[in-house]
């Protein structure tokens, strides 16, 4: 079934609950290094501290007690270490496997207060994509976006909005109570998964009074343990000026959403415009996705809503863009 169709036929957001993937054991050549180190008894609180080393960083038996052995018994110590070793292990991955095709990935939508983030992070298949170490790492980049947003001390009278590319992504800090950078998040994940990834793009919105952005995810994915995070194929901002309280407002500002995820405009356009067909890039002037006998524009008349500018990511375009040349 196409997109548009889909768009169509679902109108409305249904999230589903991912499935928590089995932890996966990161390949382990550092285990084997023979580190010396007093060994921790099999007393039941050294069983209980391996047991807790293992559910909080999602390594190996093999390495969680290694990791103990080698900082007796420190659990501080060995979680650090686990990451140290983690890190150099993503690092040596990540030149290993550079080059290789990355079309999958997911699109991670996250709003808080006037602000709103769309991230995209890719992988090589679609399998990782749907793995929870992935899903954490569009996470952590989102929140890193996000507090590299809030941290711009804007004195906003209109809506603002910006881009980063890939490089610039990779240097934002890793957001609150996380240490090191988002590429230093990305070798870990490398080093679990095994597969080539990239932190290809974000874009960030941020309005004042007056101001509402509205967001769509297709396919949308949510999860207990990743909060207020949206996953999914496709994405979509869409920053509408309003002069009243509309009590709709999210719904409309959802259906404005999946209209961009759908129509792909080019440009806002003017109410002013002539209707145009399914060719017409122009968003005011497009066919409504929901109603295609009326356009978009005659949809938001009565809804005391204006649309001022959008932003819409699919995941892999870029990718494909470049193919193509």
């Amino acid at each position: 079934m196409s997109l548009l169709r889909s768009l169509r036929l679902v109108p409305v957001v249904c999230t589903g609950r991912s499935a928590r993937p089995a932890l996966l054991q990161l390949s382990q050549p550092w285990h084997t290094r023979g580190l010396a180190g007093p060994s921790v008894s099999s007393s039941a609180s050294s069983k209980e501290l391996l047991m807790k080393l293992r559910r909080k960083t999602g390594y190996s038996f093999v390495n969680c007690k290694k990791a103990l052995e080698t900082c007796d018994g420190d659990l501080k110590q060995a979680e650090a270490w686990l990451h140290k070793q983690a890190q150099k292990e993503g690092w040596s991955k990540a030149a290993k496997l550079h080059g290789r095709k990355t079309k999958e990935g997911l699109i991670g939508l996250l709003q808080e207060g006037n602000a709103a983030v769309l991230v995209e992070v890719n992988c090589e298949t679609d399998f990782v994509s749907r793995n929870l170490t992935f899903q954490q790492l569009v996470q952590q980049v989102a929140l890193g976006t996000m507090s590299h947003c809030q941290s711009l001390r804007d004195q906003l009278s209109t809506y603002t909005k910006g881009f980063l590319n890939s490089s610039e992504l990779s240097e934002l800090a890793a957001g609150p109570n996380r240490e090191g950078s988002l590429k230093d998040h990305l070798a870990l994940a490398i080093g679990k998964l095994g597969e080539n990834m990239i932190l290809k793009r974000a874009a960030w919105v941020k309005v004042p009074s007056g101001f509402y952005v509205g967001s769509y995810v297709h396919g949308a994915l949510q999860s207990p343990s990743l909060h207020n995070l949206v996953l999914g194929k496709y994405g979509a901002l869409v920053v509408c000026e309003t002069c009243e309280q509309n009590k709709n407002l999210q719904d409309v500002g959802r259906r404005l959403g999946q209209h961009v995820v759908g129509m792909a405009p080019l440009s806002v356009g003017s109410l002013d415009d002539e209707p145009g067909g399914e060719t017409e890039t122009r968003m005011l002037s497009q066919p409504y996705l929901l109603d295609p006998s009326i356009t978009l524009g005659q949809y938001l008349q009565p809804q005391g809503v204006s649309v001022v500018d959008f932003v819409r990511f699919e995941c892999g375009e870029a990718e494909e863009a470049a193919e193509a040349e």
